[in-house]
């Protein structure tokens, strides 16, 4: 199906140019290296890359089995050189012909569940203090008096779209808050509504008999907060990821890409 297929390593240094290799009329699928400077460069600086948002861009993170976070390293591999990266990302840049259309949505589960509104005057992964309904507060602090449940994310609106982000750590003595993904200024965030029922979640927000997806991809806190092992996520197959690639790093949300035969 694809007219052309060009791969390309990318690392800190030259990561925006991912966003102008893309092609005019294709998607690019990219896989990055969890825990690494090039990870956090895409996920605090995608969204003012040349490019961002223009053309369909999707993957995601690669980790290690669970119980080997922090004693090995991810890495990613460019199939058409054969090298193994363990700080850069792997793109691969497909041009479709001119029938067939890429596109792609996401599945978010969550939603706001209203009261407190958080800002950040700086972005980051790791956070201490923010702004509740415009009064500066710690963040830790603020969570672990409200008995805030952070299996749930915080949700923001980003570009119209409802964007997640994840709970890695939360230090109360420290006063320090890891994320899985960035929070950003400039963004209202809340608190979602729990949900008991991840599996009918999905499968309440997945029609059924809809147009089967070329590629999806779903989050491995879903999975494990949502006890997903032997349950179906409506009709939708595909790995379980560290992290999600629609655009930019997204958290707790399922990807998928389309292809449109437009003859």
């Amino acid at each position: 199906m694809a007219l052309s297929v060009k791969a390309a390593d990318y690392g800190p240094e030259n990561l925006a140019n991912l966003y102008r290799d893309a092609p005019v009329h294709g998607f690019t699928f990219v896989v990055l290296p969890a825990a690494t400077e090039v990870l956090k460069t895409f996920a605090e600086k995608a969204p003012s890359f040349d490019g961002f948002l223009l053309r369909p861009v999707v993957g995601w993170v690669a980790g290690v089995r669970v119980d080997k976070i922090g004693k090995e390293s991810p890495v990613v591999f460019n199939g058409k050189t054969g090298s193994v990266h363990e700080a850069k990302c792997v793109a691969l840049h497909v041009t479709l012909p001119a029938n067939i259309m890429a596109d792609m949505d996401i599945v978010n589960i969550f939603e706001s569940q209203g009261g407190d509104v958080i800002r950040f005057e700086e972005a980051g992964f790791q956070v201490t203090k923010c702004l509740v309904n415009g009064k500066s507060t710690n963040l830790a602090k603020y969570i672990t008096e409200k008995g805030v449940r952070t299996e749930f994310p915080l949700i923001g609106d980003y570009n119209g779209s409802n964007i997640n982000v994840s709970f890695q750590n939360v230090d109360a003595a420290k006063g320090v808050v890891d994320l899985y993904a960035p929070v950003f200024p400039g963004v209202d965030y809340r608190f979602v509504k729990p949900v008991a029922d991840y599996a009918g979640a999905f499968a309440n927000t997945l029609t059924e008999g809809a147009e089967h997806p070329a590629f999806a991809c779903n989050c491995i806190l879903n999975y494990l907060y949502g006890k997903l092992e032997g349950k179906k996520t409506g009709d939708i197959t595909g790995p379980i990821t560290f992290g999600e690639i629609a655009h930019q790093l997204l958290n707790q949300t399922l990807v998928r890409l389309y292809l449109h035969n437009m003859a």
